[in-house]
């Protein structure tokens, strides 16, 4: 006969975890905006992570694309798969750091939610677009899906997570404002904050600054992966890149007999191993160096806990340098971009002038034709969409022999 088990509690959790002093600890949370009962078997981090991985927006980036449009080809990455490798590096720095992987976990799920469809030419498109009624931003986008546009609670509007979660979701880059800021606050940042204060003039958590990093380590790399296999640079033109030739190098030398496909396996699988372990290793030298006591004492720095080291950041730097010069402006990616620039452009510029063709669920919210408000709205609607339901909805509404719904 099975015996019940009586459930893991919170309390219970808490004396299991190893924590760094200066890590994001479940019980001294800020808590939420809109107070609710804590679970009895999940520490609120981990709420937070359930709550995106069942919110709509997060189903779907399964859709979404970085770089190249959806349906060019099932084996490069979506920003589902990106977010989930995110997920996976940050996990693992935040185990080695003694940092709370949850708060991590969650971080690296929700910092692409506000990304509209096509990748970077999608959101270009949408800046461009509105400009004129205060602005888009995919990090401000992210904050309006989890704290407005995610309707699944009967007491309240988005995903009510943590303040230290939303806190990472904003501030993973660093500061918005401050000597260390990073420009301009999005609109929709300024509008939150004026409700509920997320601190933006100092750093956030070392989990969110970790999951930030993890972000790039995950995009250099699966790029150079999606880009070689796309057949816009070959490994011959990687052999001068810093980090990146010399580690092909080093798999070719190791195993001169492998087959292409299994030695970019073999070699991207490598770098992000050293910059992970790059990664490690300056950031606990700058926590000895810095001696922080709690998490406070690290959103109060003046620089960042976590980074790379010197070395690294200027490979990083040159990486990205032929990423943008070989991949991101190679003529088949301007070709693609261009046409999905047109398709949110157009998309845009008719529902803003004519939103009675918006679906019943949004027209309803609609104040009239080319107000700030419709604005919004259309642009929540747009970068709401996969790359297949942007190129659906402009067929249905372009094409004059296509089929309306």
């Amino acid at each position: 006969m099975l015996r019940a088990h009586a459930p893991c509690t919170f309390r219970a959790m808490k004396s299991a975890q190893n924590f760094a002093p200066y890590a994001c600890l479940p019980e001294a949370s800020r808590g939420r905006l809109h107070a609710e009962p804590e679970s009895a078997t999940r520490t609120p981090f981990q709420r937070d992570r359930d709550r995106i991985i069942h919110s709509a927006a997060f189903r779907r980036l399964e859709y979404k694309t970085q770089v190249f449009v959806n349906h060019e080809g099932d084996f490069f990455r979506t920003r589902l798969t990106h977010s989930l490798e995110v997920s996976q590096i940050a996990r693992s720095v935040c185990r080695c750091l003694d940092l709370n992987e949850d708060l991590a976990e969650a971080l690296a799920l929700a910092h692409d939610l506000g990304h509209p469809p096509f990748g970077h030419a999608g959101e270009d498109a949408l800046k461009e677009a509105m400009e004129p009624h205060g602005g888009f931003d995919h990090n401000g986008q992210s904050l309006r899906v989890i704290t407005k546009l995610e309707e699944r609670y009967a007491e309240f509007a988005g995903l009510n997570l943590t303040w230290e979660t939303l806190e990472g979701v904003v501030k993973h880059n660093g500061p918005l404002t401050g000597p260390s800021d990073n420009g301009e606050v999005p609109r929709a940042i300024a509008e939150y904050i004026a409700v509920h204060d997320l601190e933006i003039d100092g750093f956030a958590s070392a989990e969110a600054q970790i999951a930030a990093i993890s972000d790039d380590i995950a995009y250099n790399n699966h790029d150079i992966d999606d880009g070689l296999r796309a057949g816009l640079f070959s490994v011959d033109d990687l052999a001068g890149v810093p980090l990146v030739g010399p580690v092909f190098a080093e798999v070719h030398d190791a195993y001169p007999d492998l087959d292409e496909s299994r030695m970019i396996h073999e070699a991207v699988r490598r770098m992000i191993g050293v910059m992970v372990n790059d990664l490690l290793d300056e950031t606990k030298r700058r926590i000895d160096a810095a001696r922080p006591e709690t998490a406070a004492d690290v959103r109060g720095m003046d620089h960042a806990l976590a980074g790379f080291s010197a070395e690294m950041a200027e490979n990083d730097h040159a990486l990205k340098a032929f990423l943008f010069e070989n991949m991101y402006r190679h003529y088949k990616l301007n070709r693609m971009t261009s046409k999905a620039r047109r398709v949110v452009r157009d998309l845009f510029a008719l529902l803003t002038n004519e939103p009675e063709c918006l679906p019943t669920e949004w027209r309803q919210k609609a104040l009239g034709p080319n107000t700030h408000e419709t604005a919004q709205l259309v642009a929540d609607y747009i970068a709401g969409m996969t790359d297949r339901h942007a190129l659906d909805e402009h067929r249905r509404l372009f094409d004059v022999q296509a089929r309306t719904s």
